[in-house]
């Protein structure tokens, strides 16, 4: 899964991002092995309403923001999309009018995601599958140690954050590396 556990050299920015692919890439594969039931109820994204909040780390929102991503082809996101230079068109607004987040992931169109490619860890593990609870919280943690472990080599700054706040900070521009 991740060839760099042994190597302590530093990683560029790209090559983090490659590495938290090949993450990634592991993760699905562990969870086709378990083969959680999705039945597209978009309660993983209705933070909110289902009373749970999603948060990503920096490499995860650097790894949003260079994949190659679409625009939603409708919904209250649509028209409002943003290109940022780098791949990755937002759906905004991510505030309301009063300044607080807009309820759920602005990548939601009709119950489904948008942005499936680029997801964080949390999106990509969290199921409202009961059967799922068992095993994704263990993988959740292994995962998450292992982007820790990418941000050192990367010379990143660790940062956890909520997603929307963490969207909005992509929207100021590229994380700068520490070298």
């Amino acid at each position: 899964m991740v060839n760099w556990l042994n190597d302590s050299g530093p990683l560029s920015l790209a090559a983090a991002l490659i590495q938290v692919h090949a993450l990634y890439d592991g993760l699905d594969a562990e969870i086709d092995f378990h083969k959680p039931r999705c039945v597209a109820s978009g309660r993983c994204c209705n933070f909110e309403e289902y009373g749970h909040r999603l948060y990503a780390t920096r490499l995860e929102l650097e790894y949003f923001r260079h994949a190659e991503l679409a625009a939603p082809a409708d919904g209250p996101a649509a028209d409002a999309n943003a290109a940022d230079g780098t791949g990755a068109l937002f759906p905004l607004p991510l505030y309301a009018e009063d300044g607080q987040v807009v309820p759920g992931c602005p990548w939601q169109v009709a119950g489904l995601c948008t942005a499936r490619r680029g997801r964080p860890l949390g999106c990509r593990i969290y199921f409202c599958d009961p059967t799922s609870t068992p095993w994704q919280n263990n993988a959740y943690e292994r995962y998450h140690r292992l982007l820790k472990i990418l941000h050192d080599r990367a010379g990143l700054p660790y940062a956890y954050m909520e997603w929307r706040a963490g969207l909005a900070t992509l929207l100021e521009g590229p994380a700068q590396e520490n070298k």
